[in-house]
């Protein structure tokens, strides 16, 4: 029955173990009898045919699922898919009201040379204004160009942060952003505290739950803000609420990248973020990583930002020469003037607008299929669909997945969303595996050729 099961390695003696799976489901309801799971597993435990490499580090929720999708023709053809995996924004320059994106770039003299590793000053500047504009007007602690430092994307961003954190407890949030589970893994400066959050409670962040984790010895909260992938935010009051608990207590890592989707207040171009209840900008351990990759559509630049105390800016800064080296001179110039406050926030609004419609268009059309779902987004671009209502089959995220590819769909399975970096769990045990995430951040056309691929599997 077991004659090709995969071991596991005893840490304490180094000698292979079986994997234990798991005993409360029926003969059929474990990893060991499905074909996709074990392929899973297979990509994230397997064997180290090359001394000092482990090939799972190179696998992820997006990149699993596109290498999976290429089996079945992604890479040959990828306008005949609906890719509803990948998280990102359409980048085209026709949403009514938004400002064209550059088709070119002047690179000057300067833009030939090495940037500094936190960024040039002018984006620097740029980036403080803009926070300053759009969430601090009437206070007197304001951020300066040393308080951002520019990292060449968010995971950069992620990896420069928990670089430079103390030896400390940190406590993150269950189901989040994927790349967490490798950042929180490899770095042994800290110690990753996992927190369920509960689905019927809409998976809501309460300021108790984080005022608990403290009393239990958490100095670092890490959350991403509004959530991947669950598309709920925590604003204020509660926000604000939450950043008094940690003042003093706690360094608080808000992952700000989808702020710009903000539905909860009719679309107004308002954006959600933490610098807003930030008391003294050099004082308030606050770390706020965002860019230009999601809420501007340029994903492609990898220009990001992170604003928080200068101590810790300088040391972010000074890591980048050892961790990536920067972020790229040319782009850094060219992404000054669209950081302009009164451009920003116009834009923002015909974004809001645009991609609401895209919600409640794939929301509407999920629920005439007899999908479930009790939580509308009110953030990101993405929905966190429950499976359980489905023939068995494909009632869970990793077989829904295989199914969509026969029709040309992508999704993402939502065991990737439940951090587990030692792997010990049953892929069945866990709480994230009747979910999948769909990203409505593509084009409508996409949307509608995606909907209509779910449906069919559904049908079948």
């Amino acid at each position: 029955m077991f004659s090709n099961r995969k071991f596991s390695i005893n840490r304490h003696t180094g000698v292979p173990k079986p994997r234990r799976f798991s005993a409360g489901e029926s003969a059929g309801g474990n990893e060991v009898n499905s074909k996709t799971h074990r392929q899973f597993r297979n990509a994230h435990e397997g064997h180290q045919p090359h001394a000092g490499l482990d090939a799972s580090r190179a696998s992820t929720g997006v990149v699993w699922c596109t290498e999976r999708a290429s089996e079945y023709g992604f890479l040959e053809d990828p306008e005949s898919w609906a890719n509803l995996g990948q998280g990102a924004p359409e980048v085209e320059d026709d949403i009514a009201g938004c400002f064209p994106r550059p088709t070119t770039i002047d690179i000057s003299m300067a833009g030939r040379e090495y940037g500094p590793t936190a960024g040039i000053k002018e984006l620097r500047e740029a980036v403080a204004n803009l926070y300053n504009v759009m969430h601090r007007e009437g206070k007197s602690s304001k951020y300066t160009w040393e308080n951002v430092a520019i990292v060449p994307g968010g995971r950069a961003g992620l990896i420069r942060i928990a670089a430079v954190l103390g030896n400390s407890y940190l406590s993150f949030f269950l189901p989040d952003y994927t790349a967490y589970n490798e950042m929180l893994s490899l770095f042994k400066n800290f110690s990753a505290i996992p927190v369920p959050l509960a689905e019927e409670d809409g998976y809501h962040i309460h300021p108790d739950r984080i005022a608990e984790e403290i009393s239990r010895g958490s100095s670092v909260i890490l959350t991403s803000n509004p959530r991947n992938p669950t598309g709920r935010v925590v604003a204020n009051p509660e926000l604000a609420e939450i950043q008094d608990i940690c003042r003093g207590r706690a360094t608080f890592i808000s992952d700000e990248f989808y702020s710009g989707y903000n539905y909860t207040s009719n679309c107004d171009g308002n954006t959600i973020s933490a610098a807003e209840n930030v008391e003294d900008v050099d004082e308030d351990d606050v770390l706020i990583i965002d860019g230009l990759t999601k809420r501007f559509r340029l994903p492609g630049w990898r220009i990001a930002w992170i604003l928080g105390p200068k101590e810790y800016i300088k040391a972010i800064g000074s890591c980048g020469s050892y961790l990536d080296g920067g972020a790229n001179h040319p782009f850094q110039e060219a992404a000054i003037p669209m950081l302009d406050p009164t451009l920003v926030k116009e834009e923002m609004v015909f974004l809001q607008r645009h991609f609401r419609d895209k919600r409640d268009y794939v929301v509407r059309r999920l629920r005439e299929m007899g999908f479930v779902i009790k939580y509308v987004p009110d953030s990101t671009f993405y929905l966190w669909l429950n499976l359980e209502g489905l023939p068995g089959p494909i009632s869970d995220g990793l077989n829904f997945f295989q199914a969509c590819l026969e029709e040309k769909v992508i999704v993402v399975p939502g065991i990737f969303f439940d951090l587990n970096p030692s792997r010990r769990r049953d892929l069945f045990d866990s709480p994230c595996h009747h979910f999948v995430r769909f990203s409505y951040g593509p084009k409508m056309e996409t949307l509608k050729k995606g909907c209509d691929g779910i449906e069919r599997v559904v049908n079948k």
